[in-house]
C-alpha cells in the first residue's frame, strides 16, 4: 500500500495558549498524520491503528489485556526474553498458558508451529519477529493462516523488527501487531504503536469481561485516537511532544525521482563524495532513492550535507535542482 500523503507533507507546529489546567490537547490533524503513518508502517487499513502511551511493554500488556479472557487458552512460541514475558503476563491475568519451545538461535518452522496450534486449539498465538535476546528474526509467513484455519488469533511483536524487517500485516493475516518508536524508527521511547484487525475488534466486542485495564482499553484509546465515529473523550494526557516526534520518524524519506532523471549516475556521483544512498527495491527500482537517518546519521548536519550534495549532482548531470 503507498504511503499517506498528509505524512509527507511538513509537520505544522501551531501556536497555543496553555488555558487549561494544562496542557492542552493536540491538535487532531497531528494524530491524524500519525494513524494514517501507522498504517502504512504495519501494511494495514485496519480503523483501530494508533499509539499508547508508555514503552513497547505497553503495547504488550495493551495487546494481549483486550484479547485475552480469564480461562483462555494461549500458545506462546518462546524464542528468547520475550516470549517469556508474555507468558508470564497470561498467567498473571487468568490465562493457560501453553508453550512452543524453540532451540536458542532458531526460529520456528511453520511445520512445528502448525502441529502446536492445531493440538492446543488456542484463542490466540504469541510470535515475536524481532527476538532481541537472541537476534532471531522470525518469518511469519503461513502463520496467520494456520491460526485462521485453526480458530485463532495471531498476536505480533515488533518492537525490534519494525522498520528493518518486512511485515505486511493485512496479507500476512496477523490480528493484532505492536511496536515501539524507539528502535528502527529513532524516535525517542515513550510510545508504543499497536493496531488490531477486524477480526480482533470481534472478539473484543464478545467479551465476557471488562478489559482489566482503563488505561490499556483498547476501545477507549481508540475513541480517543478518532479510531471511531463518536465524539473524542478525554482518556488521559498524552505525552504530546513524543506524538510530534513519531509523527516526524513516520515521515519516510524516500525521493520519487524526477523525469528524465539517470538514477544510477546520481547515485554513483554521490560515492564519489563518500556519501551512499540506496535505489528503489523491487517496483520502485529506479522510481525512488532511498535515503535512510538511522543512529547517528539521524543529525541535521549529515541530513543537510546529503541534500546539498544530491542537488548538485542533480545540477551537475542534469540541470536540475532538489
Amino acid at each position: 500500500m503507498p504511503p499517506a500523503t498528509r505524512i509527507l507533507e511538513p509537520l505544522k507546529v501551531p501556536s497555543k495558549l496553555l488555558m487549561g489546567p494544562g496542557p492542552s490537547n493536540m491538535r487532531e490533524s497531528i494524530m491524524d498524520d500519525v494513524k494514517a503513518g501507522l498504517q502504512y508502517l504495519f501494511q494495514t487499513n485496519n480503523e483501530l491503528t494508533f499509539a499508547v502511551s508508555g514503552s513497547g511493554h505497553a503495547g504488550m500488556e495493551c495487546a494481549v489485556m483486550n484479547l485475552l479472557e480469564p480461562g483462555d487458552t494461549v500458545l506462546v512460541v518462546q524464542t528468547g526474553i520475550w516470549g517469556q514475558r508474555v507468558a508470564d503476563l497470561v498467567d498473571r491475568l487468568g490465562g493457560r498458558v501453553q508453550t512452543l519451545n524453540v532451540e536458542s538461535g532458531k526460529a520456528a518452522t511453520l511445520e512445528m508451529f502448525s502441529k502446536a496450534v492445531e493440538d492446543c486449539k488456542p484463542a490466540f498465538v504469541f510470535v515475536c519477529q524481532g527476538e532481541s535476546s537472541t537476534g532471531v528474526a522470525q518469518p511469519l509467513e503461513g502463520f496467520g493462516d494456520v491460526c485462521y484455519k485453526n480458530g485463532a488469533l495471531l498476536l505480533v511483536d515488533a518492537v525490534a523488527s519494525i522498520g528493518c524487517v518486512p511485515l505486511q500485516m493485512d496479507a500476512l493475516n496477523i490480528d493484532c501487531v505492536y511496536a515501539a518508536t524507539q528502535k528502527v524508527l529513532g524516535a525517542p521511547p515513550g510510545l508504543a504503536m499497536i493496531s488490531f484487525s477486524e477480526r480482533a475488534v470481534q472478539k473484543m466486542r464478545t467479551r465476557k469481561t471488562r478489559v482489566p485495564s482503563f488505561y490499556f482499553d483498547a476501545f477507549e484509546l481508540a475513541n480517543y485516537w478518532g479510531c471511531s465515529n463518536e465524539p473524542r473523550r478525554y482518556h488521559h494526557t498524552a505525552p504530546i511532544s513524543l506524538v510530534y516526534a513519531l509523527r516526524e520518524a513516520l515521515s519516510l524519506t524516500t525521493i520519487e525521482l524526477p523525469p528524465n532523471v539517470e538514477f544510477k549516475l546520481i547515485i554513483n556521483k554521490l560515492m564519489s563524495q563518500g556519501i551512499e544512498i540506496a535505489d528503489g527495491l523491487g517496483p520502485t527500482v529506479g522510481k525512488v532513492w532511498r535515503i535512510g537517518t538511522f543512529g547517528v546519521n539521524a543529525d541535521k548536519e549529515k541530513i543537510l550535507k546529503t541534500v546539498h550534495a544530491l542537488d548538485e549532482a542533480l545540477k551537475t548531470v542534469h540541470n536540475k535542482d532538489v
